[in-house]
């Protein structure tokens, strides 16, 4: 019975999930064919509950402390919230589209959608009007993995995130910004938001995404975004990570590219009581470039998860993964990443580096990179370090007159700084580093 009780919590919170999707069906279109999709999946979810330790993937990272929580999974009322109060989560410096959401619900009042050569509106419009079929029926849930219990949950319940399309030979001509807010309003809350990207052959797009709690209350966010990128696309996605405590994420994030395309995917960990990203990127053409760089700064009891896998399934193809860490406190990190070459996928390069600092004893990082390789004309390279500052550097600027806690700070900064580089947009660089400088307490010298 005991063994009973301990799961009791996890059963509870999926009981409610699957009582709550026969809720949720009365107000849908039964006849749509995106419905036997989530049934589905309902049913894969059903079967395989939430993730725990004893999953290989899951074995550092557990859910069981926050399944414990009575969450809400539809919003009571709506709730509106001003632009002056949140205006500081945006990148306000440039010109952006803007697709926002409060408590899961769309803010037509802080977005700015359009429909102009390209389409940047709310994926429950795209899934409901018949001149989004086409698109709908070629690209939704095709690369998501349908067996992933999370990724599965979510389908059942997609109705509302953001809905990008570029054409054709389109470059986009502003970033599109994904926030999604939750107020507090709605007590302990569940979302579940999807997003669907879609770049046609040539086109070009970068889109940042930001997950932020506005008030002390339990949010946990269960996010998966579906990215395409046709022959000779170029999709540049950001996504910013720096919510209160209460607040956890787990993002499912799965690509497929085709030949000639480039990717980057860019991931900042900085907050949040529990972040999980799984970052799938499958190369279905020759000459791809997918590159995934992060920067994880948590302190205290934060628990930050990076799974990482890249399919390399054509020859002549790239990969590059760069993540840095830099622990204090309690904190724990994860890094599992695993890249796939398969026979044919001769002159594959792929690269792999996960590098962290632990500032405190009690700071944990569990690393395991893999490569799995059944071609033989291939040039992969993974590898890990976990140290602490270098002694020599810190004693070189303490003897600069730099005090002790500046000195470490200036170094963790040099450290996570370079992942930077390949940012595109430079407003975004500037914001970053200085959320970078802030959490190390490092004074940059200027205002940023």
């Amino acid at each position: 019975m005991t063994g009973l009780n301990k799961s009791s919590p996890n059963m509870e919170l999926k009981e409610k999930l699957l009582s709550s999707f026969m809720v949720m069906e009365q107000d849908l279109d039964l006849s749509a064919p995106v419905h036997d999709l989530r049934t589905q999946s309902l049913k894969t979810f059903e079967k395989l509950g939430f993730p725990t330790k004893k999953e290989e993937a899951w074995k550092y990272t557990s859910l069981a402390k926050l399944l414990k929580k009575d969450y809400s999974v539809f919003p009571k009322k709506e709730t509106t919230i001003e632009l002056k109060d949140v205006k500081k989560y945006f990148l306000y410096e440039i010109d952006s589209y803007k697709v926002v959401f409060i408590d899961g619900v769309y803010s037509p009042f802080l977005s700015e959608t359009t429909h102009d050569g390209i389409d940047v509106c709310l994926l429950s419009a795209a899934l409901d009007k018949p001149k989004y079929r086409k698109v709908i029926d070629k690209y939704f849930n095709q690369v998501a993995q349908k067996e992933e219990s999370l990724t599965a949950l979510n389908t059942s319940f997609a109705r509302e995130g953001a809905y990008i399309y570029i054409p054709k030979s389109v470059v986009a001509e502003k970033p599109v910004q994904i926030i999604h807010f939750s107020t507090g309003e709605q007590g302990d809350f569940m979302l579940q938001p999807r997003s669907l990207v879609v770049a046609e052959e040539n086109a070009q797009v970068q889109i940042i995404e930001r997950h932020q709690s506005l008030a002390p209350h339990a949010v946990l966010t269960n996010a998966v975004t579906e990215i395409f990128a046709e022959k000779n696309a170029v999709v540049d996605y950001y996504k910013i990570q720096n919510d209160r405590d209460d607040a956890s994420l787990v993002d499912n994030t799965y690509i497929a590219q085709k030949r000639d395309s480039n990717v980057k995917v860019h991931t900042f960990s900085f907050g949040g009581q529990l972040t999980r990203n799984n970052l799938n990127f499958y190369q279905e053409g020759e000459h791809i470039d997918s590159t995934m760089k992060g920067i994880t700064i948590i302190e205290d009891q934060q628990h930050v998860d990076h799974y990482t896998l890249v399919n390399h399934a054509q020859p002549n193809c790239e990969s590059h993964q760069d993540y840095k860490g830099i622990y204090a406190g309690k904190a724990v990190g994860v890094f599992n990443g695993k890249i796939y070459v398969d026979q044919i996928a001769q002159k594959t390069n792929a690269f792999q580096q996960n590098n962290n600092i632990l500032l405190d004893d009690k700071a944990t990082i569990n690393t395991k990179p893999q490569l799995e390789i059944f071609a033989d004309d291939v040039k992969c390279s993974h590898g890990c370090t976990i140290g602490q500052l270098d002694e020599d550097a810190l004693f070189y600027l303490r003897s600069r007159g730099i005090p002790k806690k500046e000195a470490k700070g200036l170094l963790t900064y040099a450290f996570a700084n370079n992942v930077l580089e390949s940012v595109a947009i430079p407003a975004l660089k500037t914001r970053i580093n200085k959320l970078i400088a802030n959490k190390l307490g490092v004074d940059l010298g200027h205002d940023l």
